[in-house]
């Protein structure tokens, strides 16, 4: 039989960790953090902020929260959530976040931070059925708010939404109850914590007198029952390698199925939020 997948750290995640007490103390400081760094360090401006405002502290009981957003820098999260008005420093409403394993848990030190901070490590590259994607599905499973970069890396040139990883299609169309989607798009983050700053290199601190802008969409309508019988249709004639993923038998989906559909959202989410990148231009130049 194969080794069991490990969780890193799972128990430092759960709410009830020490009675809660270090989650709240981190998300506090980490959240006057960015509030420090986004409201009053620089100048941000957040188009739509009500829509954003109202999903995180009033929808509806047991509907999960799944935001997607553009990746411009390694402080995206939680600086995006810094603007004023925001309840950043609420530990029960703060979101969930898929984190780069590599960057965010190098030691037990830095894996405890994040772990009590609502952060998932993630494996790039370890494919959309690895173990804390499972995490990430119970999360959504419990109606949470969990917050993803479908793009997978950072990217500071101003240039259009790159395609989008599968990973989050694959929870959207897994999870029990749909998640309400939103997209959000930003631009001025990369200049607060450019990547290359000094010998290649990132500042040591944030910069400060950027101009950082948020733009906010509405929430993504998709027919996945629709989604779900055209994918089983066009699918049929799909010769493409195999890779092992196990079938949705709720659903009834294949792999090939599975990669229909994943492809389809991801497309749509995709363009989604290259129209919002647009939008910000738009008003950037107006």
């Amino acid at each position: 039989m194969g080794e069991v997948p490990r969780r890193i750290m799972e128990w430092a995640a759960r709410g009830g960790h020490l009675r809660g007490i270090p989650r709240k103390a981190i998300i506090t400081a980490v959240g006057a953090f960015a509030k420090a760094v986004t409201a009053v360090a620089n100048k941000t401006t957040v188009y739509n902020a009500d829509t954003l405002l109202r999903l995180v502290r009033s929808r509806p009981p047991g509907v999960p929260l799944l935001t997607v957003s553009n990746h411009m820098s390694t402080l995206d999260d939680p600086l995006m959530w810094g603007f004023k008005g925001f309840p950043i420093t609420d530990a029960k409403l703060a979101r969930w976040v898929l984190a780069a394993e590599d960057i965010c848990f190098k030691n037990k030190v830095l894996s405890y931070c994040f772990r009590i901070g609502k952060c998932i490590p993630i494996t790039r590259g370890g494919g959309i059925y690895q173990e804390h994607m499972n995490e990430a599905l119970e999360r959504l499973s419990d109606g949470e708010w969990l917050h993803t970069f479908p793009e997978g890396k950072v990217s500071q040139e101003d240039a259009p939404i790159r395609r989008l990883k599968w990973g989050t299609a694959s929870l959207i169309v897994r999870a029990p109850v749909t998640p309400i989607i939103l997209p959000i798009v930003h631009h001025g983050f990369h200049q607060v914590m450019p990547e290359n700053y000094i010998f290649g290199r990132r500042p040591p601190i944030p910069l400060c007198n950027k101009h950082i802008k948020i733009i906010v969409g509405e929430p993504i309508e998709l027919n996945l029952p629709r989604l779900k019988e055209t994918a089983l249709s066009e699918s049929r004639s799909d010769s493409s390698p195999r890779v092992g993923w196990p079938n949705i038998s709720a659903y009834g989906l294949d792999e090939a199925a599975q990669r229909y559909l994943y492809s389809t959202i991801s497309q749509k989410i995709q363009s989604v939020m290259e129209n919002l990148r647009l939008i910000g231009k738009t008003l950037s130049n107006s």
